[in-house]
């Protein structure tokens, strides 16, 4: 019988792949490998709804145990992939740390990222946190009845989402962020300004521009963050949210050239061309069509996981389909939810919508007459129609736009109107 594919990781990226793959008729066996105790589970509701007791832990979980058998895929959970013995045609042996060997015809990479780890004393404390996975949230969630004072450090997407909800749970949060504003690498200066006001108007107290001198203890755990100027924020647990780091150890050792993630080609192709490599760990072509020769991202979401793991079972099934599409992403942040259609890369100027009253707020980005993104504060019909648009090829005139109550969709043109209008 044929080994077949084998994936390694179980989370979005995996659990796309291997479903897309039977979706395709693809017959040979699959294997799904985690290394968490976990049957596969969705990890952007750890932060939020899951940790403010919103949804259950089985809500969390992608597929029944049926599923999974009735289309004969084998998930294996609490493996650790240590080495993988690798041939020239693409097969091969994984080992695991418990001894185990999972022979393979055929392997795709679904390995994600890491949490980036301080670098700091007192880090190792007891209550210093880190929150990836669903140990990390099990943990976090079990100490908040006991804790009052709570450092978050780091004003990122998931610094952000934790703070909110510890704030709605009625903790008093502290959100220390390094930059001068939040958000700085996903978002414009407008929707910082915007979540910084309204996080602040919750009772979060914001700290722009700190910087971490060390953590310090209160006996035997953690007792607060001291800042570079002298301060010391009192904590009784630090929850630490400073990026990630892309899986690529197993990828080196099998000789795979890495840069920032997994080098892959637009049909998730690793440089060996038969190992496939998708979601957070892969480092692909700009799908964003028009996007200049050889620009390179690595993308950290859900939408991305499920797209280019579609690609990536085309490519398995020797049909080669090269990725491209328009990324979007969502936070959602207590009261708020953010939306973010294409990438604001390269913008020139921008657009605020505006609607106080309603709670909602777009910042439309453009290079020239040319829209690029958009950043939507609990506005979903700004979001729909800036992603529809820029899916077709299309524009939203900057001036057409600027009324917060024309509908966007009504105003969407194909660009060479606009040349032409000149």
């Amino acid at each position: 019988m044929a080994d077949g594919l084998l994936i390694i990781g179980s989370s979005q990226a995996g659990v796309s792949l291997a479903t897309s793959l039977r979706a395709l008729g693809y017959d040979d066996p699959i294997t799904l490998l985690g290394d968490e105790n976990h049957r596969p589970y969705q990890r952007p509701a750890l932060s939020k709804e899951w940790l403010q007791g919103e949804i259950t832990n089985e809500s969390l979980m992608f597929r029944t145990q049926e599923y999974w058998d009735e289309h004969r895929i084998d998930v294996v959970k609490n493996e650790r992939i240590i080495r993988i013995d690798k041939n020239d045609d693409g097969s091969g042996v994984a080992h695991s740390m418990s001894g185990a060997d999972f022979p393979f015809d055929r392997l795709a990479l679904a390995v994600g990222a890491r949490a980036r780890r301080l670098l700091l004393d007192g880090v190792d404390l007891p209550g210093v946190l880190y929150l990836r996975n669903a140990d990390d949230a099990l943990e976090l969630k079990a100490r908040i009845p006991d804790v009052r004072d709570v450092v978050v450090i780091g004003g990122g997407f998931i610094g952000i989402e934790a703070a909110a909800s510890l704030t709605r749970m009625g903790r008093s949060v502290t959100l220390l962020e390094a930059a001068p504003r939040l958000v700085p690498r996903a978002v414009g200066e407008e929707t910082s300004a915007y979540l910084l006001d309204h996080h602040r108007a919750t009772g979060m107290d914001i700290v722009l521009g700190a910087s971490v001198r060390r953590i310090v203890p209160r006996g035997d755990r953690v007792g607060g963050v001291e800042l570079a100027d002298g301060r010391t924020v009192p904590a009784d647990l630090v929850l630490v949210g400073v990026g990630v780091i892309p899986h690529t150890e197993l990828a080196e050792s099998i000789g795979l050239v890495c840069d920032n993630g997994v080098r892959v080609d637009e049909s998730a192709l690793a440089s060996d061309g038969v190992t496939v490599a998708v979601g957070d760990c892969a480092n692909l072509p700009n799908p964003v069509p028009g996007a200049p020769a050889g620009d390179r991202v690595r993308f950290e979401s859900v939408n991305n996981a499920v797209e280019q793991a579609k690609v990536a079972a085309y490519a398995i099934t020797g049909r080669r389909e090269e990725y491209a599409g328009i990324p979007w992403f969502w936070s959602n942040q207590g009261d708020i939810k953010l939306q973010i259609a294409g990438l604001s890369t390269g913008y020139d100027r921008t657009l605020v919508r505006a609607d106080p009253e309603r709670g909602k707020h777009s910042v439309l980005y453009y290079r020239g007459d040319r829209i690029l993104a958009a950043d939507c504060v609990n506005h979903p019909l700004d979001f729909m129609a800036v992603r529809g648009a820029l899916a077709k090829g299309l524009s939203i005139p900057h001036d057409a736009a600027a009324d917060p109550s024309v509908q966007l969709k009504s105003v969407t043109v194909d660009p060479a109107a606009l040349v032409a209008a000149d």
